[in-house]
């Protein structure tokens, strides 16, 4: 079956990890409700918090994470395919990953990813993003099968490097997640541009699932949760930061359509200089 429902979640996650748990449940159960056999929530599921000192209490070594336990069980109570955009987690004094967990239908952890590329930013107007001062960033390009699709995995700032989406696709990834928390001034700018660049790129289907609003740290994030087809049409978006469930059905034959017209992923060359 070449057709395939799924749904992203658009968050507005607190700062309170079992607060953004609930959500995420209930608004899974509103996804899966509305068909969707993959579900894909945003980055930072589990906490927002930009203030180290209060975040790092409040995060757990992967093994004792009560966010995978409880995404686990959100997975397995409605047999859905289930990616967890992101999760904050410890993994020394003051040291963390930024990593996406996918389930299965059964609970079980399929794959795992960890963010590659460090938000390290100045945008202007004292906004300032500097991720690789408590982040240890993944090395590891990482594609899963789930639900029937060879799915690829990203997270945020990872779009703007297109050759991690271009090797993850002559890998044989069809799909790709973008759970992310964008910025609003880059959200504004280039959200929109940047994922429907990489679909085209790559022939694929991507799915970015957003965080979206003012958050209780005081960060505010573009939301604008997007579904984008292989050939960089919009197959659905949530035009707001609010909230909410995009459920959209994506047809796997689109992939291969787009390949074929347009053969790119086979066309690299070396080049020299300069």
């Amino acid at each position: 079956m070449s057709k395939l429902p799924v749904a992203l979640v658009q968050m507005r996650s607190g700062t309170d990890p079992l607060t953004n748990i609930d959500d995420a449940a209930r608004l899974v159960e509103q996804a899966v409700r509305g068909g969707a056999k993959l579900v894909v929530t945003p980055e930072c599921s589990n906490i927002v918090e930009r203030d180290a000192e209060k975040l790092f209490p409040k995060l757990f070594a992967p093994g004792e994470d009560p966010a995978v336990l409880g995404f686990a069980d959100i997975a397995r109570t409605h047999g859905v395919w289930l990616l967890a955009g992101s999760l904050a987690q410890k993994v020394g004094d003051n040291r963390a990953v930024n990593r996406s967990h996918l389930f299965a239908p059964d609970g079980s952890l399929a794959a795992t990813y960890d963010k590659i590329h460090m938000f390290d930013v100045g945008l202007g107007g004292g906004e300032t993003y500097s991720e690789s001062t408590n982040y240890k960033p993944g090395s590891k390009a990482v594609i899963a099968d789930a639900a029937g699709m060879k799915l690829g995995l990203t997270i945020c700032y990872d779009v703007r490097f297109a050759s991690l989406y271009r090797r993850l696709a002559q890998a044989g990834a069809q799909v790709i997640a973008v759970p992310s928390a964008f910025t609003r001034p880059t959200g504004r700018a280039h959200w929109e541009i940047l994922l429907r660049a990489r679909a085209i790129e790559t022939g694929s289907y991507i799915l970015a699932a957003a965080q979206g609003g003012h958050h209780d740290d005081g960060r505010n994030t573009w939301g604008r949760s997007m579904v984008v087809g292989p050939w960089g049409e919009i197959a659905g978006v949530l035009d707001h930061d609010e909230p909410g469930v995009l459920n959209v059905e994506i047809d796997l034959d689109a992939v291969a359509d787009a390949r074929t017209r347009i053969p790119s992923l086979r066309h690299d060359r070396e080049v020299t200089g300069p």
